[in-house]
């Protein structure tokens, strides 16, 4: 069949992308021969709304229009999986492009995203193929952000191409010259889908001390010129623990403050393709100033001056560059007397990384008080209350746009060896984004969160297109088209196996030695075993399956690690967690776009506990 297509020729490259995907699956759809099928796209409207699209569709063809470029682009795959299309996670082999009739192009339809802010954030260790594989899939399955942390994407490639934590293979050389062009492929695949790019977050305050702080590696020693810009901790001004990403400035100092300011502006002026630049203060927490000067203030009330100083410049330069600000550790006390001079200038991003993966939030009447702010003797909240409270104290100063940074695909997944429950507290917490008054979701996540599916992933970006979907619904969907006739006994089986899950557990909250999580990966493997022979009969149908199978050996292992480790035998649970890692190490080849064998390594070993050395 003869596809055909109209649209400005000076149409934006997504509409021009939309055309050619249209053109590649329904050449795939469509029985070969006569006909001819005839698709006008064109983006019109309101830029600035919500992303929606209209489809218009006979069986001769009709059209496709969106409010912008990239709404043409995302209708164009809501309308091929309306046809049978399952984009089930990034690459070709999670792909389903089933054969149609015709008469099944029919179809008049619109949608509107329920949330301005749908994107995903690099996390772990990530080979240029994987970024650009995930950037691709992001339309794919709703998402219209895409959030390269740092100045460059050094951290990520440089973990990948040094192959960290895996001493079977070697490192692979990764010259500056590579990665800035792997750095402007990336940009130019989020622009070419007319994705906002978001930009930054970590690294200004080492830049503002000198150095190239793209990375939480450590670095020299601090210079003696610069050392006055420094934080007071403990009595020094030094690189806390030798990290410039990790070592706060000096508030109170006025050249820190200037230096810092005119950082972002400059950035913000020779990258204007960054639709949302993220101005974050030093990772890690308790280790701010203690100078008399900061010690008389908040940290909060100083973040607020600086953003205002921040805006200040950007004005001065005629920049309308939107900065996203973070609750976050010590930021998560809203100020007592410092206030934003422009919100509009302002986007909020509440960042509770030290919440429960327990469940989903809830709101509630009488939040928990929050607890007096005490210069670098906080203690991060865990509850889902406490978290919230400090997000309802920020929304009392602050009511412009904002979203949610959150992370149960960056550490506490592994855990969840079925993914199942993860998946559905990340739907239970998008159903709570409009009554926290929050406009979205940012996933702080390993792109690399496919194994056994990349089921959380594909949840999240349905529901954030649509509050109203029904999870579990989606959950069917998505299992029928990965697991085929089978797909009931599966979705039992990763069920079972996430009833059991150590999501917090395995990310380090509670005791070690803990009875109930020891029955429960007893259990775990009892559950892997039980499931063999259905493994068996399906061993031989087709990706997903062999996926499965794999993964039930990663759970196995794993498993029993976390058995042993709770119940107290650590000797035996460290010779467990090295069995893990050398099965991981020794398959990374053949499952690398599934599993980020650096990360859950890094994960296991710096929040677990396992005793890692022989």
């Amino acid at each position: 069949m003869n596809i055909l297509f109209d649209y400005d020729p000076q149409a934006h490259s997504a509409v021009r992308l939309a055309a050619g995907e249209l053109e590649r699956y329904l050449g795939r759809m469509l029985p070969q021969g006569g006909g001819q099928v005839r698709i006008r796209l064109e983006a019109a409207g309101r830029r600035n709304g919500p992303d929606h699209f209209h489809v218009r569709m006979t069986r001769a063809g009709g059209e496709i229009t969106g409010n912008r470029p990239r709404s043409v682009l995302l209708g164009a795959y809501n309308y091929l999986r309306c046809l049978g299309c399952r984009f089930l996670g990034p690459g070709g082999d999670c792909e389903l492009v089933p054969v149609i009739a015709p008469e099944a192009l029919a179809m008049d339809y619109g949608e509107t995203a329920s949330f301005r802010h749908r994107g995903v954030c690099i996390e772990g260790a990530d080979s240029r193929e994987n970024i650009l594989d995930f950037i691709d899939w992001l339309p794919k399955a709703g998402y219209n952000s895409f959030f390269l942390q740092f100045k460059s994407p050094r951290a990520f490639l440089a973990r990948w191409y040094g192959h960290e934590r895996n001493p079977l293979k070697k490192p692979e050389p990764l010259p500056e010259a590579e990665l800035q062009r792997y750095a402007a492929e990336f940009q130019q695949a989020v622009k070419e889908r007319d994705l906002m790019l978001h930009g930054a977050g970590h690294g200004w305050t080492g830049e503002v001390l000198g150095y190239d702080a793209q990375s939480w590696d450590k670095s020299r020693p601090l210079e003696e010129e610069t050392r006055p810009l420094a934080a007071l901790v403990n009595g020094k001004r030094d690189l806390y623990g030798g990290v410039p990403a990790n070592t706060n400035l000096c508030l109170d100092n006025r050249e820190a403050v200037g230096a810092f300011a005119a950082l972002v502006a400059d950035y913000a002026g020779a990258h204007p393709g960054v639709d949302c630049l993220h101005v974050w203060l030093a990772d890690e927490y308790n280790n701010v100033c203690e100078c008399g000067g900061c010690q008389e203030t908040t940290l909060s009330d100083q973040y607020v001056e600086l953003l205002n100083e921040i805006d200040r410049c950007l004005h001065e330069k005629g920049l309308e560059t939107k900065i996203v600000f973070l609750l976050y550790q010590e930021l998560l006390w809203p100020p007592i007397r410092a206030r934003l001079a422009r919100p509009e200038r302002f986007v909020l991003m509440f960042a509770p990384i030290s919440r429960t993966f327990a469940s989903s939030y809830q709101v509630e009447d009488g939040l928990s008080p929050i607890p007096p702010y005490r210069r670098n003797r906080i203690a991060l909240p865990s509850s889902l209350g406490e978290n919230l409270a400090f997000l309802r104290g920020w929304q009392a100063l602050f009511q412009g746009d904002s979203f949610l940074y959150d992370y149960p695909l960056g550490r506490a997944h592994y855990g969840d060896f079925g993914y199942l429950h993860i998946a559905q507290v990340i739907a239970g917490d998008v159903r709570q984004l409009r009554p926290l008054g929050l406009d979205g979701y940012v996933s702080c996540q390993e792109l690399r969160a496919g194994l056994p599916n990349f089921l959380p992933n594909y949840v999240l970006g349905r529901m954030l297109w649509n509050e109203e979907a029904d999870a579990e619904a989606v959950v069917r969907e998505y299992f029928q088209a990965a697991y085929g006739e089978a797909w009931e006994e599966v979705l039992r089986y990763l069920s079972a196996l996430s009833r059991r899950n150590a999501c917090d557990y395995l990310n380090g909250k509670g005791e070690r030695t803990d009875p109930i999580m020891a029955r429960r990966m007893a259990e775990a493997q009892e559950a892997c075993w039980a499931f063999s022979p259905v493994l068996e009969t399906h061993r031989e149908d087709g990706h997903f399956w062999s996926l499965l199978a794999y993964h039930q050996r990663y759970a196995l292992v794993l498993a029993r690690a976390l058995e042993q480790l709770a119940r107290g035998e650590r000797e035996a649970s460290g010779r467990a967690w090295r069995a893990f890692r050398d099965l991981i190490c020794e398959n990374e080849p053949d499952f690398q776009s599934f599993l980020d064998v650096y990360r859950v390594l890094e994960v296991t070993e710096t929040y677990t506990g396992f005793p890692t050395k022989a």
